[in-house]
């Protein structure tokens, strides 16, 4: 499955690179036109850090997705994400508290002041761009078919899709692609649930997170007798921020300077997803 992820990232910065000529410029340092692009519009200012500041802590919306957000052993939040958000929080000299929320209404939840933050392997689309502030893009990602191994064979391209019924993330990117793709799906809580009911035959097939699948499918992981199959798209991680929060530009340079000094790329390696990382 890493070698999975390396081909999968490879083909992603192919098309990344493509991107960047039509004028995108994810990674080139420039964290103000990047946050104003990301964002779609430039809001008022809204003083974020000094609350966080005052209250002592910053509340980040994540959900159970392996290698970014999960609980270990002890029932704490860890994985790249959180790693990283911890760290982030501890440059703001405050804690991070993790709260669990329904990923379908994490911008509900962001503008509503439950959260301060979506931290979650967020893949930055239109639909999350125009309702958050985003930060930079800090992973490369792609959406992936996710089938039983002895069935795989069978399921090698997107036209050979159409009669599967599939199990996704309700108002996921995953979701996004299987109504752009006009296939059968039901939604579920998350990926991990999707992926349980493959497992468990109740669906046919998933769509997830191609980082979730090098580190939860195939030989010597959780679900051995799954694999993948079909990649959907490629795409990027972001953080979302409530519209004018000057968090966003307080991440992006966080960003940068955790990427400069290899934070960033240690935390990676600890969770095996060092080959999606994009410059800052």
């Amino acid at each position: 499955m890493k070698k999975f992820l390396t081909l999968v990232m490879a083909s992603v910065l192919c098309l990344s690179l493509v991107a960047c000529g039509s004028g995108k410029g994810s990674d080139n340092g420039d964290s103000s036109s990047s946050t104003e692009s990301a964002s779609g519009t430039e809001a008022a200012s809204v003083a974020d850090l000094d609350k966080i500041k005052e209250k002592g802590k910053i509340v980040i919306g994540v959900t159970d997705f392996e290698p970014m957000d999960y609980k270990d052993a002890d029932g704490n939040w860890v994985g790249f994400d959180a790693d990283m958000a911890n760290e982030f929080a501890k440059s703001l000299g405050v804690t991070a508290e993790f709260v669990e929320i329904d990923w379908d209404n994490k911008a509900l939840e962001l503008s509503s002041g439950n959260i301060d933050c979506v931290w979650n392997g967020m893949t930055l689309t239109d639909e999350v761009k125009s309702a958050m502030d985003c930060s930079n893009p800090y992973c490369n990602n792609a959406q992936i078919v996710i089938v039983p191994s002895d069935k795989a064979d069978q399921y090698q391209s997107v036209d050979s899709l159409g009669d599967l019924n599939f199990a996704v993330e309700t108002g996921s990117a995953g979701e996004e692609q299987a109504k752009a793709n006009g296939l059968k799906y039901t939604g579920v809580q998350n990926q991990a649930s999707a992926l349980m009911e493959v497992a468990a035959g109740t669906s046919d097939a998933a769509i997830i997170d191609s980082l979730m699948a090098a580190a939860m499918v195939g030989e010597g992981t959780s679900y051995d007798k799954l694999t993948y199959t079909v990649g959907l798209n490629s795409e990027e991680y972001g953080v979302g921020f409530r519209k004018g929060s000057d968090l966003t530009a307080e991440l992006n340079e966080f960003l940068k300077t955790s990427y400069s000094d290899g934070t960033m790329k240690q935390i990676a390696e600890k969770y095996g997803v060092q080959a999606a990382l994009i410059a800052q």
